[in-house]
């Protein structure tokens, strides 16, 4: 019973740090790529052949 309720309790904690980390909206580390990709996308769209 007790590994059970550790094991509950650690994917709580991962769930929690992954909302934290990566899904949040506007400092979460998805939306930092995502913006690195677009300005990645217009500089390159930008260069003369």
């Amino acid at each position: 019973m007790r590994n059970i309720l550790m094991t509950v309790m650690m994917l709580v904690v991962v769930i929690v740090l992954f909302n934290t980390i990566i899904a949040q909206d506007t400092t979460g580390t998805r939306s930092q790529i995502t913006s690195q990709g677009t300005s990645a996308n217009t500089r390159i769209s930008e260069l003369l052949p």
